[in-house]
């Protein structure tokens, strides 16, 4: 079975079209199609039926869409192992939505310019859905928080950046104090199923502050609008981003001592992509020797 047919039938599938699989295959419609009808032909079973103007899986191709996935991912997986794609292939990388807004598009671009035959895939969600993404060898690297609890051995972890937590308000207020602002204007929350949102938690009640709440969210950038707007104080990570520059907002440190949240790159010491995925990481400025093994100590970072 040639493998190509497949990643033309999947195109098809995704694009509802003949016609649009073509043209991101650089390959004519009546090409695609033939490698359709060879699959058909070898696989004994219709897998597309036009609906409308657009084509769709039959019960036969629903079934195959999820096999060819997985089918591809291992033919890609023997050629990295096999060192054929050092310098092409594909990487799933997961992230946290914080991290999207600020490093991970300077890594990408640093990590094109040296890989430039490599296809990435992202993926967003929590550390906890990343991490589970990771176990079930779902993706290749994951830029997320360091879990709370300690790593499977299996696992190698960099650390990119360590955000303590800052008091979010209007520019305005920049000089009051940051537990009279806390205590007396409304709080725009930091989700509490985050990490971070979980710190900020931790240190309200240190701090013996039981806030005014308003809202709760999980967008740190949407926060800094609000408080932009005028609509409340929070109590966020201090994440280096750009998309930040904009807001009229004052970053103010906390007089009490808080925890730090650490986010960085972690992967499988066992993937058959290890090459780009080391490549991916040296993108970030870091070493490979330098990261955090699976009982959680900390070797050195360089950049």
């Amino acid at each position: 079975m040639e493998t190509a047919y497949l990643q033309s039938f999947l195109l098809v599938v995704e694009s509802g079209s003949m016609s649009e699989a073509a043209r991101r295959l650089d390959l004519t419609p009546g090409a695609v199609a033939q490698q359709i009808r060879a699959l058909e032909r070898e696989l004994a079973a219709p897998l597309l039926a036009r609906a409308g103007r657009t084509v769709q899986p039959t019960e036969a191709g629903h079934r195959l869409v999820q096999r060819a996935r997985t089918l591809l991912r291992d033919v890609s997986d023997i050629k990295a192992m096999l060192g054929s794609e050092a310098a092409s292939g594909e990487l799933v990388i997961g992230t946290i939505n914080t991290a999207i807004h600020s490093l991970l598009p300077d890594i990408l671009a640093r990590f094109v310019k040296t890989h430039p035959g490599v296809k990435v895939f992202l993926q967003s969600g929590t550390t906890a859905t990343l991490y589970k993404a990771m176990q079930q060898g779902e993706l290749d690297a994951a830029v997320c928080l360091y879990p709370s609890f300690a790593l499977a051995k299996t696992f190698d972890w960099a650390l990119l950046r360590e955000e303590p937590l800052v008091l979010l308000a209007p520019s305005r207020l920049a000089r009051r104090d940051p537990h009279e602002l806390l205590r007396t204007s409304p709080l725009i929350r930091y989700d509490r199923n985050l990490g971070g949102g979980k710190q900020a938690d931790r240190y309200l009640r240190a701090a013996g502050i039981v806030p005014q709440e308003r809202f709760e969210l999980s967008s740190l950038l949407a926060i800094a609008m609000m408080v932009d707007r005028g609509l409340g104080v929070s109590i966020v990570p201090d994440i280096a981003s750009p998309l930040l520059d904009g807001q009229r907002v004052a970053k103010i440190a906390l007089p009490l001592p808080s925890e730090t949240r650490r986010f960085g790159i972690l992967w499988s010491r066992a993937s058959p992509r290890l090459k780009l995925i080391h490549g991916f990481v040296e993108s970030a400025g870091l070493v490979t020797a330098g990261k955090v093994n699976g009982s959680g100590s900390r070797t050195p970072v360089a950049s």
